[in-house]
């Protein structure tokens, strides 16, 4: 498996669950701590770093369009919930003495700066990690669409995906014991077989621009730089061979 060495600009994606730690809900501050930690290993390694973090934790606009609500403007207040994960992020990470700047799709200079794609490669290229907050900007796309479409911007030699569960499954392992994991996949497998990884157009976006997504936990302290390293446990998939 590939190492740090091959892997000079990542994107990290980090879904909004996984800050709930153990709760039900919003942000748990010893997981986010313990993520910002595993960052910052990360970025003393001189790999340059941005990331993505969904809002599931605060608020979810598909499944809260699902209710009733107009679903542009649950896609917004969902949008507004990853602003405030991306803030929460950047304290840890300062805690950890990691220059880090939140650059937001919607504009609220109040808070963060704006997204501009030249401001954040710049900010990369002097070693601050970046988070993306506010998704693409528009409705109907997913914070993983978002994470590819930075990925590509960024000219990111990787995708990596932290969630709960330490690679792909043919199902949720959490809801089917049967469930097969597997090593390694293409993108083109990935949309065949309808694979929950990320969406469609995530994927489509990664694979067109032959980015790499390695999908791991992030529950496992250390885990982040493991999988750069190749040695950690994670599924990765890629273009075709």
């Amino acid at each position: 498996m590939a190492g740090t060495s091959e892997f000079k600009r990542v994107l990290l994606k980090i879904s909004g669950e996984v800050l709930m730690g153990d709760g039900e809900f919003g942000l748990d501050p010893k997981m986010i701590s313990r993520i910002a930690n595993d960052i910052a290993e990360v970025q003393k390694t001189g790999v340059e770093l941005c990331l993505v973090v969904g809002g599931g934790n605060i608020f979810r606009g598909v499944s809260v369009a699902a209710q009733g609500m107009e679903r542009a403007s649950a896609d917004y207040m969902g949008m507004l919930a990853t602003v405030m994960n991306a803030l929460a992020l950047q304290s840890a990470l300062e805690e950890c003495d990691v220059p880090t700047r939140v650059l937001s799709a919607i504009p609220m200079a109040t808070v963060c700066e704006p997204y501009i794609r030249r401001r954040a490669l710049r900010h990369m290229e002097r070693g601050r990690v970046v988070i993306f907050a506010a998704g693409t900007g528009n409705p109907y796309f997913t914070t993983d669409t978002a994470a590819a479409l930075r990925a590509s911007e960024m000219d990111c030699d990787c995708l990596l995906k932290g969630t709960k569960v330490d690679g792909v499954y043919s199902a949720d392992p959490e809801k089917d014991p049967n469930a097969k994991r597997f090593e390694s996949l293409t993108h083109f497998e990935v949309l065949q077989r309808d694979l929950k990884v990320m969406d469609a157009a995530a994927i489509t976006l990664c694979r067109e621009n032959n980015i790499p997504i390695l999908v791991f936990s992030i529950q496992n302290a250390g885990e982040v730089k493991r999988v750069l390293d190749g040695e950690g446990r994670f599924t990765i998939v890629r273009g075709e061979s």
